[in-house]
């Protein structure tokens, strides 16, 4: 795995983090102008409809963050397959051309096993530039997590860089905030003696992770 200082990597998911969040609190700002010189009762209330939208994302991206990338204060070493379930279905419920299906056979995960699958369900997702389907599973055997992700279309936009981050083959001069969040899950696969892998065709790409069973070394 190659090194990259900490206060860097912290720097590139906090850019990211920004980036991710600019556009619906950009929105939200936009909004809010609109609505202190707009005086027809009409646009009024179409205008807190987007500010509603707005506000609504906005939880929901800090919300993905908040497991994703943070220390998830409140929960425990063990989280809710609903709570990233959650997480998921709103994150792709303003893309209605990507279908979902979910082979979860399990009740719960650690923490760390949670920050890969909404990551790789993030991948997954930017994959899916035109829509398609995305098949999200995890299961616990013997005495590890499997954790799968599949992105399937006709079209798949998928930057190999990504891929070396997973594999913790990344030159640390070549991470960037597009692939901090890369790195970082497998830094932290590998800090649980766990592993990823990827596979990629023309129209399908398959993320796949092994996390031992056990106390969280991260979050």
């Amino acid at each position: 795995m190659t090194d990259i200082n900490p206060t860097d990597l912290a720097a590139m998911l906090c850019s990211r983090l920004c980036h991710d969040m600019l556009s619906p609190v950009g929105a939200m700002s936009n909004g809010l102008e609109l609505l202190a010189m707009e005086t027809d009762p009409e646009m009024r209330e179409s205008v807190m409809g987007l500010l509603e939208q707005s506000a609504a994302i906005s939880t929901t991206k800090l919300k993905f963050f908040r497991l994703a990338f943070g220390a998830a204060g409140g929960f425990g070493e063990r989280v809710d397959v609903e709570e990233p379930k959650a997480l998921i279905q709103a994150l792709i419920a303003e893309k209605p051309n990507v279908q979902i299906n979910w082979a979860l056979e399990t009740g719960n995960l650690g923490k760390p096993a949670v920050k890969v699958l909404l990551n790789f369900a993030q991948i997954a997702i930017d994959a899916l530039v035109r829509g398609g389907t995305l098949d999200i599973g995890a299961e616990i055997r013997d005495g590890a997590c499997e954790i799968v992700v599949r992105a399937a279309a006709a079209k798949i936009a998928f930057d190999d860089v990504i891929g070396k981050a997973l594999e913790g083959s990344l030159d640390p001069s070549e991470i960037t905030s597009r692939t901090a969040a890369a790195h970082m899950i497998a830094l932290l696969a590998e800090q649980c003696g766990g592993g990823l892998q990827y596979a990629r065709t023309q129209d399908a790409l398959v993320l796949g992770a092994v996390m031992p069973e056990g106390e969280g070394l991260i979050g």
